[in-house]
């Protein structure tokens, strides 16, 4: 377990007290970061009450003190990235540097046609994203920028003032299929999927290559596992709350596939205990 990083996914349904509980709860326990999502609403339950994820990140992550906050993951659908590059510097500030900045190219097409925002074609989508990583980074590096595209326009934008983390904050790119594991490979610090272990197995043999064709060190990107429920696996596996064992069962099965951060759905109120146990003698010992 020696040096893999643990984190919890806490959907932002529950009542804000509630939240801020549970995020205090998790950096007690020494877990390393905590994250909410970038949705209207909760896409296991489109009914519930749900905050919206940068707000509701800024507010709790002034409320913490050590654990590294982002939101898992941004939809470039939604903002434009400069505003989005500019959320982001907030937040590094509002945590003094424990920002991980996560995004993706957008996938969740209820939301988006509650709310008529166009989700566009996954072609189209992937061009966009990727125009807008060639935004965001140099404007969080505190560059100018003046950038021509076919989706985005800046002349002569800089954001002030910098991050606090140099030369930016971390970015957790989220990415599952070929073109995008390739922009991955360019820009991203940490790369976070779902699915099998054996789907996991071969998208990080992609990001490997395609970090080869660039020229880049593979171990430089670290790789991210978000699972935890029905939806997100890990099929086939236990309930990893259920005790240290299953725990350390799923965590080793996708470290065989080359991921070195977990990041769980927060368990449920019951498991809380056993949560505790699992932190003690399998968490704390892997510092």
């Amino acid at each position: 377990m020696k040096g893999f990083r643990f984190g919890v996914y806490t959907p932002q349904w529950k009542p804000y007290q509630v939240l801020l509980d549970n995020w205090r709860y998790f950096e007690e326990l020494g877990f390393d970061s905590i994250w909410p999502c970038d949705h209207f609403h909760n896409p296991g339950h489109p009914d519930k009450p749900f905050f919206e994820g940068w707000t509701v990140l800024a507010a709790l992550a002034a409320e913490t003190s050590r654990i590294r906050v982002g939101v898992l993951v941004s939809s470039n659908t939604f903002r434009h990235p400069a505003l989005l590059a500019q959320q982001a510097i907030t937040l590094d500030h509002v945590s003094e540097g424990r920002l991980d900045f996560g995004v993706g190219a957008g996938w969740y097409e209820l939301e988006h046609e509650w709310f008529n925002i166009p989700l566009y074609e996954p072609k189209e989508r992937v061009d966009r994203f990727e125009e807008a990583m060639e935004i965001i980074d140099p404007l969080m590096r505190g560059e100018t920028v003046s950038y021509e595209g076919r989706h985005y326009q800046l002349s002569e934008a800089r954001l002030r003032p910098r991050p606090v983390q140099s030369p930016r904050p971390p970015f957790m790119l989220a990415g599952h299929k070929p073109r995008m594991l390739g922009i991955c490979a360019r820009y991203a610090d940490s790369w976070n999927s779902t699915g099998t272990v054996e789907e996991l197995t071969k998208r990080n043999l992609q990001v490997d290559e395609a970090c080869r064709r660039i020229g880049r060190e593979p171990s430089e990107i670290v790789r991210s596992y978000l699972g935890g429920n029905s939806t997100l696996g890990p099929q086939g596996l236990p309930d990893m709350w259920s005790s240290p064992d299953a725990f350390s069962e799923v965590v080793g099965r996708y470290a065989e596939a080359g991921v070195n951060e977990f990041l769980f759905v927060e368990p449920r109120p019951e498991q809380y205990k056993m949560v505790e146990r699992i932190a003690s003698q399998v968490i704390e010992p892997s510092r």
